[in-house]
């Protein structure tokens, strides 16, 4: 992977090995330009996508892969200049005939044993897991 800046004075593109892109910027606050990606996004969004591929996967394998699938980050971070992240909030959005409890089991399991983004963050960090119905207007 490469970051370049693009733009001064915190506009960054991101390309990986296979020359995808990404935009990071910082906040306004600093001088951020709201073209991109805060950093802490991106890290809150690589748990959930991490989270997701390897949930999708197993119910690929189970014959049981959702038509529809999407998850609503919240994050809260502790105050000060270093403000790391204290608790992530992911809400699952199940359809009407999704198991819960099978479901809920799988992204457990994921949390627990297959997702590298959570094994890689700092065990102080909460992860909450939320399940909500939802209708895709089916």
């Amino acid at each position: 992977m490469k970051l370049e800046r693009i733009e001064t004075p915190f506009v960054f593109e991101v390309t990986n090995d296979i020359g995808v892109k990404c935009l990071i910027d910082a906040s306004q606050e600093i001088g951020g330009k709201n073209k991109g990606f805060r950093p802490m996004e991106l890290l809150a969004a690589s748990l959930a996508g991490c989270i997701s591929i390897d949930v999708l996967h197993i119910l690929k394998k189970q014959r049981k892969e959702p038509e529809n699938f999407s998850i609503n980050i919240e994050t809260k971070r502790k105050p000060g200049e270093l403000a790391p992240f204290e608790l992530i909030t992911l809400e699952f959005a199940l359809e009407k005939d999704q198991e819960e409890e099978n479901f809920s089991k799988i992204v457990a399991l994921v949390l627990e044993k297959y997702c590298s983004v959570a094994a890689s963050l700092n065990d102080e960090i909460r992860i909450e897991l939320k399940f909500k119905k939802v209708d895709h207007g089916k």
